[in-house]
């Protein structure tokens, strides 16, 4: 079953917080985490991993926290759920050649590559900008 962890929602909750706040303002740790409902020490480590791929940057000292790496409009979801997830693989046989001894032989394959394409494709399709836009 393919199932989005804890990790990878508190990550979807963080940074779209992130993408909602005036451009440039960087946000404390602990309002991120007050905001979002996601346990401090949980999303820190979210984003410290972030930072280190450029979705987000951090700072440091007084006045430090977290802001986005870049305009939210060039982040897509896929990007944030494999930056925590890895990659999207509905099927273990997909995760690279040589995986399944059955690639070539076994009829089901198509199917989970074609599951994968799709997920990906809508992921894709969907940015973090559109989302913070979103009224829930």
């Amino acid at each position: 079953m393919m199932e989005l962890t804890r990790k990878g929602e508190y990550a979807i909750r963080g940074i779209i917080h992130l993408a909602q706040l005036p451009p440039g303002k960087v946000a404390l740790i602990s309002e991120i985490a007050e905001a979002t409902g996601v346990p401090q020490t949980f999303l820190a480590k979210i984003l410290q991993n972030f930072a280190k791929i450029g979705i987000v940057q951090s700072f440091r000292g007084a006045g430090g926290g977290f802001m986005l790496g870049r305009s939210a409009s060039k982040i897509t979801l896929r990007e944030v759920v494999e930056a925590v997830e890895g990659p999207i693989v509905p099927n273990r046989c997909l995760i690279g050649s040589g995986t399944c001894e059955r690639d070539s032989t076994c009829g089901v394959h198509p199917v989970w590559r074609q599951v994968q394409r799709n997920v990906v494709e809508i992921l894709d399709g969907v940015t973090i900008e559109e989302l913070a836009a979103r009224k829930y």
